[in-house]
């Protein structure tokens, strides 16, 4: 990997270039084990309607589904990781139907449904309609430093940089617009990542053509998240008054290379 880097240490700008359960038996009982462990893990048909203690702060799940992440509920804003990514969702939750809290994201798109009883549905593209998870245990925070070294930013721009150059299939330089500090250092970090999240994501659904109308990709401070595509150049906002939820998510940089 080659790389440019106009100044040392802060105040630089960085620019980048890349040179589960087995159910055994018959399909009835295998289906009927199955609606037993959402039953449990739900609170429905007969199980105990009695709260259960409350789950770590920072816990570890896997969806029936097989999907294992972690939610961190200690944080300010809640965050959600799953095992399989590097990105780290940012939620918002609000109070539903039957005392349960729905956690969306950034699209305000429901990620997880808490219920009243203490079980937890996972809602992925995968399983749009939910599928229910358990708790395995204690988990690592997932929360961030506040501030990251500028080798340890220009190490994860470069990693982002590889990754999407992989999706791409071709060269996919990423760069900041304003100076690097360490204010902005883990957003400038965390948007990096999560922009080669969306040209992966693209990349495993065969959309790849649509990469080839991206050129660059720029890191860019602002009031507030979001992302634009001017002229070959991908614009990646973040916003460092909005602290973890100021970078847009995988989905939203998704949605606007779609359109």
């Amino acid at each position: 990997m080659s790389s440019i880097v106009e100044k040392s240490g802060w105040g630089a700008k960085i620019v980048l270039a890349i040179v589960a359960i087995l159910a055994v038996g018959s399909p009835a009982s295998a289906q009927q084990a199955a609606q037993s462990l959402k039953d449990a893990l739900l609170g429905h048909r007969g199980f105990s309607t009695s709260r259960r203690p409350a789950p770590p702060p920072v816990a570890r799940y896997v969806s029936e589904s097989g999907s294992a992440f972690v939610l961190d509920r200690a944080s300010p804003l809640p965050l959600l990781k799953f095992e399989n990514s590097a990105e780290v969702w940012v939620l918002s939750p609000q109070p539903a139907s039957r005392g349960d809290v729905i956690y969306h994201n950034e699209l305000g798109e429901p990620m997880l449904r808490a219920t009243k009883l203490g079980g937890m549905i996972l809602f992925t593209d995968e399983s749009p309609n939910g599928a229910a998870a358990a708790l395995t245990g204690k988990a690592p925070s997932i929360q961030p430093p506040s501030a990251i070294s500028p080798i340890a930013l220009y190490q994860r721009m470069g990693q982002a940089s590889i990754r999407a150059s992989r999706a791409a299939q071709r060269q996919m330089p990423f760069e900041t617009l304003q100076d690097a500090r360490p204010e902005t250092s883990v957003l400038i970090a965390e948007s990096a990542t999560i922009t080669a999240e969306a040209f992966e994501r693209i990349a495993r659904k065969g959309d790849r053509s649509i990469l080839a109308g991206i050129a660059r990709v720029v890191l860019a401070e602002g009031d507030k998240p979001g992302a634009t595509l001017r002229n070959g150049t991908l614009i990646v906002t973040y916003a460092p008054a909005q602290g973890m939820a100021g970078r847009p998510s995988s989905k939203r940089i998704v949605k606007v290379v779609n359109r």
